[in-house]
């Protein structure tokens, strides 16, 4: 990828707001306890973050903070430890025995509550399962489960015996399936009959016996099927086995199972980025490094206390449901909520008729589900009560001003903080983000680095850019959750973050930094568009779109333009119940003109009922691109959560 100098900014956002009074009376970290962090973090990061790892359970000590070979590292070498006694055993000696580690709710209204206890001795008697299977330190499992409490069980059970976990998206096709099985070598596959989405039974012990046909992954020997939907399958003999079963038939002494002691830097578990074609990328997380930063930022940038429900809406298939839904979150004590189906079924208001019912009060989800809550209107959320509600938060890309102010307003009632979190797959966890009860916030920004962590944003040679420009956000230090490199292929890792800038880690995002240090995501660098020398980052152009009142999303893409290089074309979605005015394209490209500049003014705007999404709610911005430019799509789809966006959008354009 070739790196231009740095990137043109012409938004600004200048809302801003204090943290509530309220809220930080009684916040575990305030304005002075923050400063303190910080001011610990600068002067000794990696002492800092010793301080931090000490707050985990280990059976034995590490003997060095820090080795670091850009761009390996190894934290808390030589430190010895398993992660589940962090997040399950330590409980046990407490009041938290009897707590709810676990509320969930199933599509069908189905809830079940699982207390640490309970949770414990889950993950002990599949621990023992697997072993009984032939599972051994460094062997690699993969899951294919839908978001039943039994994912979490699965994981952890993995980490108990010294297994890898590979928990692969429940919406991946066999094809997908097939190739992240053979990357990783798994020995073992863990699924279920099926699962709930929309109302309808998703097949998943079928699409794994599709990616297994004819030998297809000769590694695999067994596989454990969880019956959740009582759905008719194959049971291949010799090779699948119920998972009920399996843990009915233990011996009274496999019914507990002692945690396996590891490495600090033994892999806990490989996820494989989504959205890619061609091999899959598998990225790679270590044990102690991994859990001490979850952990903590967990506790941070949530302010968890004893008595919170906490929903972080992603599923355990992506890296925020690895790190916010299972580890961060047991290692602290919480209590998580998780529900199984689709946002809006069987009807729009469903995630606040359950916020409503099971009192949760901090709520953590993606820009892309507010801006479709958005859209639906007001009425939906209006309709319940939401004042168990105290912490709002962000994950997966960034949100526009407009969206937020929704956000707070709306759900949060004017009273609810929001942190906007940046981080990614290979981050592991949280890196840029407001602490709630100390940092002031301002629409559309993830804040400030958090403590123990050196942001920065550069231009194509490495320097620090000033606050007049933006540029490429990067690391500077390493920090402990940091992917350890991509399954099998550690050239490729060195390549694609390491080598741009050297000693710099490379997110690949493009960023900026306001006069009060705060940063401001633009967009991925792959979504920036080069108008007549005007690199735009695609985010300022989408939040232009939507800050008109009738707009509820917008996508922003490029296509080629023989005179000025680059086109913008815009895919927008309007709000609910919105009579379509034909002079709507031209006002918006008025909008854009306003906020932006002529140069920004979108070539064509293409209106649509839905945009093409994964079902964490991600946009898929490459077809989008594919659609602009070729007019057809060709790339994998595997993950989309309703492809019928998709083909609208593609009559259209053949007309």
């Amino acid at each position: 990828m070739r790196l231009e100098h740095h990137l043109d900014i012409h938004l600004n956002e200048t809302r801003q707001f204090l943290p509530p009074v309220e809220f930080s009376s009684t916040a575990k970290i305030d304005a002075e306890s923050y400063a303190q962090l910080q001011k610990e973090a600068q002067e000794n990061p990696v002492a800092f973050w010793e301080k931090a790892a000490r707050n985990l359970v280990w059976k034995k000590p590490w003997k060095t903070g820090l080795i670091w070979n850009a761009p390996k590292a190894q934290w808390f070498a030589e430190g010895k430890l398993n992660v589940t006694e962090s997040c399950l055993d330590r409980h046990l000696a407490t009041d938290r025995r009897h707590k709810n580690a676990i509320v969930w709710e199933g599509e069908d209204g189905e809830i079940q509550k699982i207390t640490y206890e309970e949770l414990h001795r889950q993950v002990c008697q599949l621990a023992s399962v697997l072993v009984n299977k032939g599972i051994r330190v460094g062997d690699t499992v993969a899951i294919y489960m839908p978001l039943v409490p039994e994912a979490v069980v699965a994981m952890l059970a993995c980490a108990r015996v010294g297994a890898i976990h590979s928990v692969i998206f429940g919406g991946f096709s066999a094809e997908s399936i097939k190739d992240r099985v053979n990357d990783a070598g798994c020995s073992l596959i863990i699924t279920a009959d099926g699962g709930y989405r929309k109302g309808q039974i998703v097949s998943l012990k079928k699409n794994i016996d599709k990616a297994l046909q004819e030998q297809a992954c000769p590694t695999v020997h067994t596989v454990l099927v969880y019956r959740r939907t009582n759905s008719d399958v194959e049971m291949t003999p010799g090779r699948d086995v119920w998972w009920q079963e399996a843990v009915q038939n233990l011996e009274k002494q496999d019914l507990l199972f002692d945690a396996v002691s590891v490495d600090s830097e033994h892999p806990l578990f490989i996820l494989y980025t989504s959205g890619t074609t061609g091999k899959p990328k598998g990225i790679v997380h270590t044990s102690g490094g991994y859990l001490t930063q979850v952990a903590a930022t967990t506790s941070w940038v949530f302010d968890l206390k004893e008595d919170d429900i906490y929903w972080c809406t992603a599923d355990v298939g992506w890296i925020t449901g690895h790190s916010y839904v299972v580890y961060g979150p047991l290692a602290c004590g919480a209590t998580v909520f998780l529900y199984e189906g689709a946002p809006l079924h069987p009807a729009p208001d469903r995630f606040w008729e359950m916020i409503e019912k099971h009192k949760i009060s901090i709520l953590y989800t993606a820009p892309t589900a507010i801006r479709t809550f958005m859209r639906l209107g007001d009425a939906h959320v209006k309709k319940h009560d939401l004042s168990s509600l105290r912490l709002l938060g962000t994950v997966g890309e960034p949100i526009n001003p407009e969206a937020w102010m929704w956000y707070r307003e709306i759900v949060g009632g004017s009273r609810c903080p929001i942190v906007d979190t940046w981080w990614q797959t290979e981050t592991g966890a949280m890196m840029i983000a407001p602490v709630p009860g100390a940092v002031i916030t301002k629409p559309g920004s993830a804040t400030r680095p958090l403590p123990g962590i050196q942001m920065d944003v550069v231009d194509g040679n490495g320097q620090s850019c000033g606050t007049k420009m933006g540029g490429y956000l990067v690391a500077r230090h390493p920090w402990p959750s940091m992917a350890r490199g991509i399954w099998k292929d550690e050239d490729r890792f060195q390549e694609t973050y390491w080598s741009q800038m050297p000693g710099l880690y490379f997110a690949g995002d493009g960023a900026r930094i306001d006069e009060d240090g705060n940063f401001w995501i633009m967009g991925r660098i792959d979504d920036v568009v080069n108008i007549s020398g005007h690199r735009i980052g695609t985010m300022e152009v989408e939040s232009a779109l939507v800050s008109h009142p009738l707009v509820a999303e917008a996508a922003v893409v490029a296509r080629p333009d023989e005179i000025t290089g680059q086109a913008i074309v815009a895919f927008v979605t309007l709000k609910e119940n919105i009579a379509f005015d034909g002079n709507l394209e031209k006002k918006l490209m008025q909008t854009v003109t306003q906020q932006i500049g002529s140069f920004a003014k979108p070539a064509a705007i293409r209106f649509t009922d839905s945009l093409p999404k994964t079902r964490s709610g991600k946009i898929m911005r490459r077809l989008l691109r594919e659609l602009a430019t070729k007019g057809k799509i060709t790339g994998d789809t595997t993950t989309l959560e309703d492809f019928s966006a998709l083909v609208a959008l593609q009559q259209e354009e053949a007309l």
